[in-house]
């Protein structure tokens, strides 16, 4: 990505979290342990949904790229941030902010995208079982995904481009331990306008259209759901549907509240610890929720726990025969 700079700043300093030595400290940790999840979180459905024969189905393949958006959204915020815990100087050049923030709002807007296409997917499974075969091939899902990556970069560019087209010859002191759109905007000594405008309708566009395909299939599963007589049944048919939900409930929450108010309502301090929730907190969840809520994959991670063991047993058993009871496997 090119970007010009027509601007005196050649770098800015991020002022974090807190300027706290000891708190630095505490978060460092903290920070440092939700990352670690993140990583294995992710890893470990990637991994599933590779090796189990069983997820190899719509609904996994998009799983197995949410997870892998996920760990990318993290990757591109938390490195920098736990650094900036342990250095005096938190410095980002101006290239890197706008390789950083490109990242940032890349995954941020790919994520936003995939989990509109996992709701339809969840209405063609659900209101469409007999034909979800045919709708959603490997061809389509390939397709889907690429669209979803190439929209969600495609909004991603435009808008960091534009931002970094604007003159910062002022202060370059960013209050926020990341480059993001808002902090950047209040630094530039040109006119935003059309930059906030852009960002506004462009992210405004972005984020309630995919609400939209949420909201539309996610109606049309109810009423699905509503027709099945059996209790059983609807339970079923909406526990395939609940990990979805609550990780839409917790990425578009925040969305809303950050990106789609008016400037007069914005807070640094506030945007900081929404930015934390749904960059870092949430990447941790998602996996999670996941995880432990999906039978699918819990069965999945058994069998594979099982495979590993059996076949670590058959290794040691060329060798001299072992006590087999350490080699039995819950």
């Amino acid at each position: 990505m090119k970007v010009t700079n027509h601007s005196t700043v050649t770098e800015f300093a991020l002022v974090g979290l807190t300027n706290d030595p000891q708190m630095k400290i505490i978060l460092f940790i903290l920070f440092l342990l939700i990352y670690i999840i993140t990583l294995l979180g992710s890893g470990v459905i990637i991994t599933v949904t590779k090796l189990s024969t069983r997820l190899h189905t719509p609904m996994y393949f998009f799983l197995s790229h949410l997870s892998f958006v996920d760990l990318c959204y993290s990757s591109t915020i938390t490195p920098k941030m736990l650094t900036g815990f342990l250095s005096k100087n938190n410095t980002i050049s101006f290239l890197g902010c706008a390789i950083q923030l490109c990242f940032y709002c890349g995954f941020g807007s790919t994520e936003c995208i995939l989990l509109a296409v996992m709701a339809y997917d969840r209405y063609v499974a659900i209101c469409n079982p007999l034909l979800y075969t045919v709708i959603m091939t490997k061809k389509v899902c390939i397709q889907l995904v690429t669209f979803v990556y190439g929209g969600g970069f495609l909004h991603s560019l435009i808008q960091t481009i534009c931002t970094f087209q604007l003159s910062f010859c002022g202060s370059n002191v960013i209050n926020h331990f990341a480059c993001d759109f808002p902090p950047l905007l209040i630094l530039s000594c040109t006119d935003t306008f059309i930059n906030e405008l852009m960002l506004f309708v462009l992210a405004g566009f972005l984020t309630i259209s995919s609400v939209l395909v949420i909201l539309i299939s996610y109606t049309y599963i109810l009423s699905s759901i509503l027709k099945i007589r059996s209790a059983e049944g609807r339970h079923k048919a909406f526990s395939t549907c609940a990990s979805h939900l609550t990780c839409v409930t917790l990425y578009f929450g925040t969305i809303f509240f950050m990106y789609l108010r008016p400037r007069s309502s914005y807070s640094q301090e506030q945007d900081k610890v929404i930015t934390v929730f749904y960059t870092v907190v949430i990447s941790m969840l998602n996996p999670l929720i996941y995880s432990l809520r999906n039978q699918d994959v819990k069965q999945a991670l058994r069998k594979l726990q099982k495979q590993q063991c059996i076949g670590v047993s058959q290794d040691i058993g060329y060798g001299e025969a072992p006590d087999t009871q350490q080699f039995l496997c819950p």
